[in-house]
């Protein structure tokens, strides 16, 4: 078969079971060890690996840079010093007592060689990021815990690596003389690889901050052949050095305050996705099922003392003097889930072995796949409810965040509260603070865009971000870093005007919806509120009378970017029998909703015939109420 068919198919087939993996909210691993061997020589006969030649490990190489780089690239530095120790320990003394625990399973229960035995522990070290991020992406673990969990996975990826190919030419070439000049090398290696990284980081972070260097809309490519770039010359330098190097200038890169916006994130997200689904069904392809087979039902017995043994064993010992309670050390213990760099480092180990016609390669690369395939599995299934058992789990989102302390974001926190939403303002003014304070209202002092700020205002149990000031750089900066550091499902900004009818680019650039019912004079509004010149009332939605047309007559010009009410009134909380939440643009009302709306008072009239065409009632004859002034 072509090598390009075999490379194609292979594509859309991890593609594919990536997808689905996603709706069933599964790690995509649990399909692509299956689908790939279906594809293979021995089922289908569709995916061809050897037609690709050394083509093969080349992409292996290429896909470990960017999957290490882009796990590196999500780690928040801030949260890694909180949760120093544990992780420092995890992978070091942690990959030390997995790689003794496993070469001793290898060696007594598999029966193997203490050489196989060895390299089947390195094999095993690591854990693997591109498993374990969609594994607690939906999870909602508390954030010490995820931080914990992701960092080792990503941290403990490259160390594994290394030690791997250490291992690998040890046995390659049992003497002490090797074993001397691979643990100088391995020193050398890791240093190297730190060094490099840390510079090839900085650098590349000052050149994505240099106004004007990298033109608009080539961040992505710029970033992806760096990333590459580096692999490939430190390997020149030090081989094997380069994994490493990539992992730390993701931290950097990440860490450095450089303008790394979403849209890099996603693609290197979205990269990272394709390039696990195409290495994981080329790679399984590859395996023969006579292999698995002949491991026997001892490979059973193996992988589950790795499980219940030697995870338990190395986590409860790496962690000694640390703070983490026993709850946090068990769900730790049972959540070690292998991951692509475990498969491609195996089978580039029996590529190796089979170049040197040393046996047990392919023995070796089964039993890692059947690990990865089983421990996989496991974690899927008993990962939530162990989280759920030991109490690990954050409380459900339902939070709004407000930046900006103001009369008109005062006044529809008040009535998110009363519609029995729970929100959170985030204000750098001191006196503005106080007012939240003297509202009844929860505040935290602070500057909205550092993440700790974030974090004390509890952004893990945050549904919806709402950028209410009149900064529309600082409201559109603000829901992003949410959504981009905290997965915030809702963003909503408040802007004076439209793009024609659209949201204004850096609403949509921000992936966020523009607030209440169209664009406001946000200014005016607070003016109106201290000048107590504003009605709040509920009102209630039976039908629209003439949708469109406002109090005057006159049909809204699309053009002029406005609302269906102008200045007349605003839309503030929409309930539609559940909680209330923040009216947005688009939001289409349905019969029996409610809405908390303020009306100017000085165009009372107006404002109520506008809104009784647009469909809404007031919801109890009772005259409308003055809003206090502040």
């Amino acid at each position: 078969m072509h090598a390009g068919l075999t490379l194609s198919i292979a594509l859309i087939a991890g593609v594919l079971a990536q997808s689905l993996a996603r709706h069933l909210n599964i790690p995509s691993t649990v399909l692509l060890l299956p689908l790939g061997a279906a594809l293979g020589p021995e089922l289908l006969n569709w995916v061809h690996p050897q037609s690709m030649g050394r083509g093969l490990f080349d992409l292996v190489d290429f896909a470990i840079a960017i999957i290490l780089f882009e796990g590196g690239l999500n780690l928040q530095w801030s949260r890694l010093r909180r949760q120093e120790a544990p992780i420092r320990q995890l992978v070091t003394w942690g990959a030390v007592l997995t790689l003794a625990g496993a070469t001793l399973v290898a060696h007594f229960i598999l029966d193997w060689s203490l050489g196989h035995s060895l390299l089947f522990g390195s094999l095993v070290v690591v854990t693997g990021p591109t498993v374990v991020a969609p594994l607690v992406r939906n999870m909602r673990l508390r954030p010490h815990m995820r931080t914990i969990i992701e960092a080792e996975g990503v941290l403990i990826d490259p160390i594994g690596a290394v030690l791997a190919i250490l291992v690998l030419n040890f046995v390659l070439s049992p003497a002490t003389e090797t074993l001397t000049s691979e643990l100088n090398l391995l020193a050398l290696r890791l240093g190297f690889g730190i060094a490099a990284g840390t510079i090839g980081g900085f650098v590349l972070g000052k050149l994505l901050r240099w106004p004007g260097l990298v033109p608009h809309g080539y961040t992505n490519i710029f970033t992806l052949a760096m990333t590459y770039g580096l692999f490939q010359l430190c390997d020149q330098v030090i081989p094997q050095s380069g994994i490493l190097a990539v992992t730390v200038a993701g931290i950097l890169v990440g860490n450095l305050g450089t303008q790394v916006d979403r849209d890099l994130r996603d693609f290197k997200d979205q990269m990272t996705i394709m390039l696990v689904g195409l290495l994981f069904i080329l790679l399984v392809a590859d395996l023969r099922w006579n292999d698995i087979v002949q491991l026997g039902p001892a490979a059973w017995w193996a992988v589950a003392a790795l499980i219940f043994l030697v995870r338990p064993a190395s986590v409860f010992l790496s962690t000694i003097g640390t703070e983490l309670p026993v709850k946090e050390r068990l769900f730790l213990a049972w959540v070690a889930p292998r991951g692509i760099v475990a498969a491609a480092i195996a089978s580039l180990t029996a590529e190796a072995m089979r170049q040197k016609e040393l046996d047990g390669g392919d023995a070796l690369r089964a039993m890692v796949f059947m690990t990865i395939g089983i421990t996989v599995l496991h974690a899927s299934l008993f990962a939530r409810p162990m989280a759920q058992l030991l109490q690990l789990r954050l409380p459900k989102r339902e939070t709004v965040a407000i930046l900006g302390v103001r009369e008109l974001s005062l006044a529809m926190a008040a009535e998110l509260k009363k519609g029995g939403t729970p929100v959170v303002f985030i204000d750098s003014e001191p006196r503005y603070c106080r007012l939240a304070e003297d509202a009844g209202l929860p505040v935290i002092f602070g500057d909205a865009l550092e993440e700790r700020v974030m974090m004390r205002a509890r952004f893990d149990s945050v549904e919806t971000v709402v950028g209410l000031t009149d900064n529309d750089h600082l409201n559109s900066r603000f829901v992003t870093l949410a959504r981009t550091f905290f997965k915030v499902p809702k963003a909503y900004v408040a802007v004076e005007s439209l793009d024609g009818q659209a949201a204004p680019a850096h609403v949509r650039q921000a992936d966020a919806e523009v607030l209440f019912e169209g664009p406001h004079d946000i200014e005016r509004w607070n003016v109106r509120f201290r000048q107590g010149a504003v009605e709040m009332q509920e009102v209630i939605f039976t039908e629209p009378l003439n949708q469109g047309v406002p109090a005057d007559g006159e049909p809204v010009d699309p053009k002029q970017g406005a609302g269906p009410f102008g200045e007349l009134c605003i839309l503030l909380t929409i309930r539609n029998g559940k909680r209330a939440f923040p009216m947005r643009m688009g939001y289409i009302p349905k019969k029996g909703d409610q809405a908390s709306v303020a009306v100017h008072t000085h165009e009372n009239e107006k404002a109520w015939d506008q809104l009784r065409q647009q469909g809404w009632i007031p919801k109890s004859p009772e005259e409308p109420t003055s809003a206090p002034a502040s």
